[in-house]
């Protein structure tokens, strides 16, 4: 299912802490800030317009089993494997456990029209600003999304009154771990959420990594359980890696490059 957005829609989902994070103002004055953000806030509106931002998402039935989750698509079933905490201490948390035997999952993924990162390349400045941009709209894509999914789509959290703020800080039910991130490290998970979303609908393509292009695109899962945590999946060892490839239907030596910074 596809959903397009206005900048407009989307203005008051931005989490603007990662904005300033990603622009470097640690130490800066508060003022300085504010006009950051004023002159940031300009943009959005003078390009409201301009640009959009598209988002993917499907609701699959779906199970956990050992370290993958399964889902049900097109009539068979599809394998999304996971990766399990193995550090003393971690919890050895994996995330297929967060799927019950008889569960749904979500998968989805949203990014911005193209131009906002292509369309100012004569202006470091205003290159930087739009980009920056585009990323916090995607994220913002994302979090609206899930909103709708909680609430409606799936519907598990039909009177969730959550405020923006309440939300930005994650205080829905469940999770929604992103591809690449701690949880869900491995980038080229892409190819596999690609097949079941196709991506080309709303203009992403794939690196031979797995990386997303506009970079201002974000992908994953939602997952609805109470219990469900963030957490980092950390150092695997090679017995992990081995087991992961075998999983993933790819060489060994080629997951090594995708989970180089996981690895002992």
């Amino acid at each position: 299912m596809r959903v397009d957005y206005g900048i407009s829609e989307l203005a008051p989902y931005i989490n603007w802490i990662y904005f300033f994070h990603a622009w470097g103002t640690s130490g800066v004055p508060q003022a300085e800030r504010r006009q950051l953000q004023a002159e940031a806030e300009q943009r959005l509106q003078r390009y409201a317009d301009r640009y959009r931002a598209h988002a993917l998402v499907e609701l699959f039935d779906a199970r956990g089993e050992c370290d993958d989750i399964v889902v049900r698509h097109e009539g068979r079933d599809e394998a999304i494997p996971c990766l399990r905490q193995q550090e003393q201490g971690s919890g050895y948390r994996c995330l297929a456990d967060f799927v019950g035997p008889n569960d749904r999952i979500g998968v989805f993924a949203t990014t911005v029209d193209s131009g906002m990162e292509t369309d100012f390349d004569d202006d470091p400045y205003e290159k930087m600003m739009m980009q920056l941009l585009a990323d916090r709209l995607a994220e913002a894509a994302a979090e609206r999304l899930h909103e709708w999914v909680r609430k409606s789509l799936w519907g598990y959290a039909p009177d969730e009154q959550l405020t923006i703020g309440e939300m930005l800080s994650e205080q829905w039910q469940g999770i929604r771990p992103a591809v690449g991130y701690p949880s869900l490290p491995d980038a080229s998970l892409n190819f596999l959420l690609d097949r079941l979303l196709g991506f080309s609908q709303i203009g992403i393509r794939l690196t031979e990594s797995g990386a997303m292009k506009p970079h201002a695109s974000v992908s994953g899962l939602m997952l609805a359980c109470p219990e469900a945590r963030y957490f980092s999946v950390g150092t695997i060892g090679a017995d992990q890696l081995a087991d992961y490839a075998r999983r993933r239907g790819v060489p060994v030596g080629l997951m090594r490059k995708f989970l180089g910074g996981n690895l002992q």
